[in-house]
């Protein structure tokens, strides 16, 4: 019989019991199936099973690699990959499941992802057992302490620089259709459609205008909406749009707007098939990832004629380079922006300081809040690279994108006077 101070190291040695075993591959095979059916059954609108290979190949095969490891594997790594896995899956079936049955009752891939949520609980409870039990206690206990504060370290580093960036590139590829209510956008508005160039149908609604020019409100139909107010006040049409994935509109969703410069070239060819609008007298106000998408476009279509940007920020590695001192290179923009690629299928946009040079002639408009988020605070960045004629503002109070709650006159002011000067004359 071993001795009490023998009965750690013993079981620090031991394997991984048959039942440990099975629970964790039940799990990561529930988890496996909510994967494959979000990817090929139950698809958005629009999409195809081709749009998803990767997206699906990758997590599916990293969880049968796990699966087949796990019984080599020390209880201390078993405990982690458990723990790792269980955080991971409760993030995609909350966010892909649970979020949508709140929001708008069962539908689709959300059994299989709300079972997914649950498998994660799962895995994050034998993670937490298969830890406590590995734990050695025939050590010395400063050399004990010692062992578990580096251990704990190390667990606090990969969390930050590898879970928590799968996790956000989760949510930022999952985030469930909200409804599209009606709202006030102070003149009557009419609901539109139209097609972008890769076969995506996208819905929104137009205000039409009234002094020959127009401005896109982006991004979707309900952030935008005192914006719209304001614009269609001083005579502009207004065009407010779902971006893919969200509200009406068919596609994949992805919160980083990585492949949205194809929407908002579709609602330039909208408009400018408009009898109402003439040429050249199209602009576009832009909030948070909808000002980065404006800039991208603008820098890459003509018939883009004026963009204000509030709250442009990150959207890559590529912009977070761009942040002083050292503590970029210990961000987890690396590994977000390799999951979102891998998770979405689409490739990561341009530097956003390397795109805003190409605007000009065509004037832009950087509004950014001195309390902000996002990466908002390379504004300076993006306007010390562009090129006349350009403006900045920032907004000394209010949180990101909250130029006009905070201030609303001088926003109303600086806004308009920038559309009217651009487009107007």
């Amino acid at each position: 019989m071993l001795h009490p101070a023998e009965a750690a190291p013993a079981r620090l040695r031991a394997g991984a019991t048959h039942t440990e075993i099975r629970l964790f591959r039940i799990a990561m095979a529930v988890v496996a199936i909510a994967v494959v059916d979000d990817a090929f059954v139950h698809r958005e609108p629009g999409t195809s099973a081709g749009d998803h290979l990767l997206g699906a190949a990758v997590p599916v095969a990293v969880a049968l690699g796990l699966v087949l490891a796990y019984p080599h594997l020390r209880a201390g790594l078993r405990g982690f990959a458990a723990l790792t896995s269980g955080a991971l899956a409760v993030t995609a079936g909350v966010a892909d499941g649970v979020a949508h049955v709140v929001v708008d009752g069962v539908a689709g891939d959300d059994v299989t992802s709300v079972l997914a949520a649950a498998a994660g609980v799962a895995l994050l409870a034998l993670g937490a057992r298969t830890l406590w039990r590995s734990r050695r206690l025939d050590e010395a206990l400063p050399r004990r302490y010692a062992r578990r504060l580096l251990v704990g370290a190390a667990a606090v580093v990969a969390g930050w620089l590898v879970a928590l960036p799968v996790a956000l590139a989760i949510v930022i590829t999952h985030t469930p259709r909200a409804p599209v209510e009606r709202a006030d956008l102070g003149r009557p508005y009419e609901r539109v459609g139209f097609e972008t160039a890769d076969g995506l149908r996208l819905a929104g609604w137009y205000v039409r205008s009234r002094n020959g020019a127009a401005v896109i409100a982006f991004p979707g139909r309900s952030s935008p909406v005192r914006h719209a107010r304001m614009l269609a006040r001083h005579g502009y049409g207004v065009l407010l749009l779902d971006r893919r994935g969200e509200g009406e509109s068919e596609g994949d969703f992805n919160g980083l707007g990585w492949n949205g410069e194809k929407d908002l070239a579709a609602a330039l060819a909208f408009l400018r098939r408009r009898l109402d609008v003439e040429r050249g007298r199209i602009g576009g106000l832009g909030l948070s990832v909808g000002g980065e998408l404006l800039l991208q476009t603008a820098a890459r279509h003509r018939a883009l004629a004026a963009v204000v940007s509030e709250g442009a920020g990150i959207r890559s590695l590529r912009e977070q380079m761009h942040t002083p001192g050292r503590a970029r290179w210990l961000s987890p923009w690396l590994v977000t922006t390799a999951a979102t690629a891998v998770l979405s299928g689409d490739s990561p946009p341009p530097d956003l300081a390397g795109l805003v040079p190409r605007i000009a002639p065509h004037p832009v408009f950087l509004i950014y809040a001195a309390h902000g988020q996002g990466g908002e605070e390379l504004n300076p960045t993006y306007y010390a690279a562009a090129r006349p004629p350009k403006a900045l503002w920032k907004v000394p109070d209010g949180g990101h994108t909250g130029g006009l709650v905070a201030h609303p006159r001088e926003y109303e002011r600086r806004v308009i006077g920038f559309f009217d000067r651009a487009l107007l004359r």
